[in-house]
């Protein structure tokens, strides 16, 4: 079993000290995040464990012959070969220890050889068969494929030339070469920053059966949840290590932040006396030996230290001009490139005030061509979209750092957007996206892709918009910006339509899901999980495509007679039509157990023993506007499925 070992392990950037006196046991079977505030040293401690640098004291040692892979954030970049001969080079130092094997083979028909020297030849011989083996070496045609198409390539962009690939596909490239190596240790810092929703689903399955230890830094909590079950927290260049998930971590974290903030608020009131004291008696002589004292008594305090990665922090976006009920409608939308493939064929839809709706497909499928087109951004494009009354759209896209200034710095760029009430918030609202100290001072030049992508999204934060259409909002955030956003956006009372690769982030956020794929669009009226629920049923169980003006206040049979309809569209429009009845049916159940529970809770409410008591009055007042905005809601569903229902006719 492959072990490493870590003693003390310390590294110091001149005077401050970036980790202190570590110790850590790694097995194959370890599974561990490493959890931290921006800027505490996580990058640095996965490049000492993969020995890329060395740490200034502490021990680090490892079973002799086990192997690590280390795959940073960003920065490689392949070419010369193409994508497949790339990946095959993962298996060059298997090849060359291979040949050494054959070498081994003929020195061990030697029969006069000493003892002691066949059995070390032996070891080494079984260890590089038994490496072989491990890292699918004599399979590697088919892991190539495996694992290549597992992170999102075709293959047909097998043959093409490693360098074409822009950027993010170079990371994957880099993920794909580390993975086939198989080391019995993997570093993997940030490694779903690049991969869509499929590929990180694919990185999740294939790491729970991994043979190796793992240990990684990531902003994907459902990622996380799903891969580890060990948290290892650096907080002041210590590291502390939590037995779960992530979420359990967080949630015992916030329990014992709880205490430290009360001794924190404490400490603070205590210095804060010893300063008065200070101040005040300073210059007084009788007083300077309390002085000294009070002076020595706050250098000597041990000061506590809170953790800005679980600071409990809150934005929002300003109230939204008042829009109608239809914000957007899109009718006939197609989109080609090069005037010969269609990404988006035949779209009509109709987006309503309020709504929170996910964009969804593989990579490929047109969720930013959409976005961009949905924004005002791109009208090259057949068919209609027409924006509703009073409607103002905010855009937040992933190259949105061209929409800033180069000259102007931070909290500049941030002025030009914010009201006069805004202006005191600023710098917090800048550290709540990673915009600490004197990093608002920067110029934007200076910024990094990712930062200048905190800052245009910060921007966006700071007006009115009343529909907000956001394409891979939480890319560059760390776990903390992303709760602050997640929160920001929960409570927007405009209309959002948004495209993630944060399973975590959609499934708190989308109330509905469009997907979009080769077969067309399809809306599914529900949160993201009835989505899937809904791709697992039996073919014919899906949605209805959103082709041929297929929307609420549409017939489907109304763009063909049936005597036009293909056999496939008359079982998808019947199979729609039962899926609206089953739904007629709930609901009407539904409401009558509500009208039952409003009914109960009036007559307990008439009860003198109740309405006497104040606050059980009150509990059970709570409780029927409760049932009464349900039903409220329910009805309206209700109206809207049976007018639906109403205007399919007579489809036998």
């Amino acid at each position: 079993m492959a072990f490493l070992q870590i003693s003390g392990l310390s590294l110091a950037y001149g005077e401050r000290e970036l980790l202190k006196d570590i110790n850590l046991n790694l097995s194959e079977k370890s599974r561990i995040a490493i959890s931290g505030a921006n800027g505490c040293g996580k990058s640095t401690f996965l490049k000492i464990l993969s020995h890329k640098i060395e740490a200034d004291s502490g021990s680090l040692s490892m079973q002799k012959d086990a192997t690590t892979g280390y795959l940073p954030q960003s920065g490689l970049v392949h070419q010369g070969e193409t994508l497949y001969r790339e990946a095959e080079k993962a298996y060059e130092d298997l090849k060359t220890q291979l040949v050494l094997a054959d070498e081994i083979g003929e020195k061990l028909k030697d029969p006069n050889m000493d003892p002691g020297e066949r059995d070390s030849l032996l070891e080494s011989l079984h260890l590089i068969h038994e490496r072989a083996e491990t890292s699918g070496y004599y399979n590697r045609e088919g892991s190539i494929d495996r694992i290549l198409t597992g992170l999102g390539f075709d293959k047909k962009d097998f043959t093409k030339e490693a360098a074409a690939f822009s950027g993010g596909w170079q990371m994957r490239i880099a993920l794909a070469k580390l993975l086939l190596q198989s080391p019995d240790f993997l570093f993997l810092d940030e490694p779903t920053n690049y991969l869509d929703l499929e590929a990180r689903n694919w990185l999740r399955d294939f790491l729970s059966s991994y043979h190796g230890g793992v240990v990684l830094v990531s902003h994907d909590r459902y990622f996380l949840d799903s891969t580890i079950n060990e948290v290892g927290e650096l907080f002041l260049g210590r590291l502390k290590i939590y037995k779960g998930t992530y979420t359990k971590y967080q949630k015992q974290r916030e329990q014992e932040l709880e205490s430290l903030m009360a001794s924190y608020e404490q400490q603070q009131e205590e210095i804060a006396k010893h300063e008065d004291f200070i101040r005040r008696f300073r210059a007084t002589a009788s007083k300077a030996s309390l002085v000294q004292s009070r002076i020595k008594l706050l250098e000597k305090m041990e000061k506590i230290e809170i953790p800005d990665n679980l600071r409990k922090m809150s934005l929002s976006f300003p109230d939204p001009p008042h829009s109608g009920k239809i914000v957007q409608e899109i009718t006939d939308l197609s989109k080609t490139y090069d005037g010969q493939r269609y990404v988006i064929s035949n779209f009509s839809f109709v987006l309503e005030k309020g709504e929170k709706l996910v964009v969804t497909g593989v990579n490929g499928a047109g969720k930013s061509t959409l976005m961009r087109i949905l924004a005002g951004k791109d009208g090259k494009f057949e068919g209609d979209v027409k924006n509703g009354a009073h409607v103002s759209i905010g855009y937040f896209a992933q190259e949105q750092d061209k929409e800033l200034d180069p000259e102007l710095s931070v909290i500049e760029e941030l002025e030009k957007s914010a009201s006069t009430s805004d202006i005191p918030r600023l710098r917090t609202m800048a550290g709540a996206f990673l915009f600490s100290g004197d990093d608002i001072y920067k110029k934007v030049s200076f910024l990094s892709g990712g930062e200048k992508n905190r800052l245009a999204l910060l921007k966006m934060l700071l007006q009115p918009f009343n529909l907000l259409i956001m394409d891979e909002p939480t890319n560059h955030l760390d776990i903390h910006s992303k709760d602050i956003l997640l929160d920001a956006l929960k409570h927007y009372k405009g209309t959002l339509i948004f495209v993630s690769h944060d399973r975590y982030f959609i499934e708190q956020l989308a109330e509905k899901v469009l997907e979009l794929s080769d077969e067309g669009a399809a809306l599914f009226q529900g949160d993201y999980s009835y989505y899937l629920w809904k791709k697992e049923q039996a073919p014919g169980s899906e949605e209805s495509p959103l082709k041929e003006s297929n929307s609420s206040t549409s017939s489907p049979n109304e763009t063909k007679p049936m005597s036009q309809r293909s056999r496939e569209e008359d079982k998808k429009i019947k199979a729609q039509l039962r899926r609206l009845q089953r739904e007629e049916e709930s609901l009407v159940e539904e409401l009558s157990r509500l009208s039952e529970e409003q009914q109960a809770l009036e007559e307990k409410l008439s009860l003198p023993e109740i309405y006497s008591d104040g606050i059980a009055s009150a509990k059970i007042s709570a409780e029927l506007e409760e049932i009464k905005e349900k039903e409220i809601d329910l009805s309206y569903r209700w109206e809207e499925i049976t007018e639906e229902i109403e205007s399919y006719g007579d489809i036998s």
